[in-house]
């Protein structure tokens, strides 16, 4: 019985240091990452201004998820006075790149897709850090028990 305890507890902490490695690469990466994105924009020296954001100061740059979504739900409204949908913009025709309209709608969609993707990108770094933080209690918990039964299997008496 004391060895099957040995043997349980020593997996149970071996289980528990890979989830904290694995938890610890994975939130290190996310931050990496959304750190990345954030540098990235400050960079491009967007300002919301600029995309027409009623409100924004002239140096509020856009550079997190919240500005992404102003940024981005700004851009679809605009794009939306252009004509309220690609089938409406056609009317039934085809896209030509000479119509300046047709070229505006399309820049306007690029960019709004641009925007909405860097929220994304966020939601996702966000949520990998959350579950590498997880994933460390988890960890951790598991030490703490494997050691637990590691030490109750040295307490225990064989018949």
């Amino acid at each position: 019985m004391n060895k099957i305890l040995r043997l349980l507890g020593l997996l149970v902490v071996v289980f528990g240091v890979i989830s904290l490695v694995v938890g610890i690469t994975v939130a290190a990466v996310a931050y990496d990452k959304q750190a990345w994105m954030t540098d990235a924009m400050r960079q491009e020296k967007v300002p919301l201004a600029a995309l027409g954001v009623k409100g924004a100061g002239a140096d509020e740059i856009i550079d997190n998820a919240a500005a992404l979504q102003v940024a981005a739900d700004t851009v679809r409204t605009h794009r939306h006075s252009i004509a309220p949908t690609y089938s409406d913009l056609m009317a039934g025709g085809k896209y030509d790149p000479t119509n300046t309209k047709h070229l505006l709608y399309a820049q306007a969609l690029n960019l709004e897709n641009y925007l909405y993707l860097g929220v994304l990108g966020f939601g996702v770094a966000q949520l990998a850090m959350g579950v590498g933080a997880s994933m460390v209690l988890t960890g951790l918990a598991l030490c703490v028990i494997g050691i637990a039964l590691f030490k109750m299997a040295g307490q225990l008496k064989t018949c």
